[in-house]
């Protein structure tokens, strides 16, 4: 790359899907999450014991307690499978077993409370599991796997919070982080990026023009991404100016 000739590019970075990802704010997240569970709880309490003397009074079966908000396990199951829900009866009785499906014990049997299954439903619009994020980001990013991307999630470059014993990734997060995935290279990208162009520059040279503003790019979660087309125009002025005159 010649010295002593500078290339500047004069771009501002508008992009919909950055703001959305750096003004996401999981504080806010937390306390209105926190003021739904604790609904929740008050709820399905009331609705516990409404069941639990019904029950004491009269023996009742499915179809009665179900009138009363509770569901047996076979019939939440398939009341989440019929709204869209893909999990199969095995997960389904696994989170049961570790609670992080509230139930309640009526005669014999366990049921699941109406408004827990509601929630479910819920939280799954707003939310992806941790694997769910990562099969969707990694058709964007192939080079990351797995364990790399717990490790992105562990250090909160990938924003996330714990609802009930789950760790949950915000939806809009995810889409945010494809698009950076699509439109973006890391530091490590984009220098690679432009030696296959025939850009000859070492990482500490490229990152001092980040530093001073020379190459346009966001910061997000400590790491900094530049627009692919920025790296396109920056190469052609790279080569251009490397041609004799």
């Amino acid at each position: 790359m010649p010295r002593g000739r500078r290339i500047v590019i004069n771009r501002k970075i508008n992009d919909e899907k950055i703001d959305r990802l750096t003004s996401l704010d999981l504080n806010g997240i937390r306390k209105r999450r926190g003021v739904v569970e604790r609904s929740l709880s008050s709820s399905i309490s009331s609705v516990m014991e409404a069941a639990q003397r019904t029950y004491e009074r009269a023996r009742t079966g499915d179809s009665e307690l179900k009138r009363t908000g509770l569901l047996s396990i076979q019939d939440s199951y398939e009341f989440l499978r019929t709204k869209g829900m893909d999990i199969s009866f095995r997960a389904f009785g696994g989170r049961i077993e570790r609670r992080s499906i509230p139930s309640v014990k009526v005669g014999k049997k366990r049921y699941i409370p109406m408004q827990s299954l509601e929630d479910i439903l819920s939280v799954g619009k707003e939310f992806y599991s941790i694997r769910e994020a990562y099969e969707l980001y990694k058709k964007y990013n192939r080079m990351i796997n797995y364990r790399a991307f717990i490790g992105r999630v562990e250090k909160s470059s990938i924003p996330s919070l714990k609802i009930g014993t789950k760790r949950l990734i915000p939806r809009d997060a995810v889409d945010s982080l494809s698009h950076i995935a699509r439109k973006y290279y890391s530091v490590s990208e984009a220098i690679k990026e432009l030696h296959v162009k025939g850009v000859e520059i070492k990482r500490n040279a490229f990152e001092r023009r980040l530093d001073r503003n020379r190459i346009p790019h966001v910061k997000i979660g400590g790491r900094r991404f530049i627009p692919r087309d920025v790296i396109d125009e920056l190469a052609d002025k790279e080569i251009a100016l490397s041609k004799p005159k």
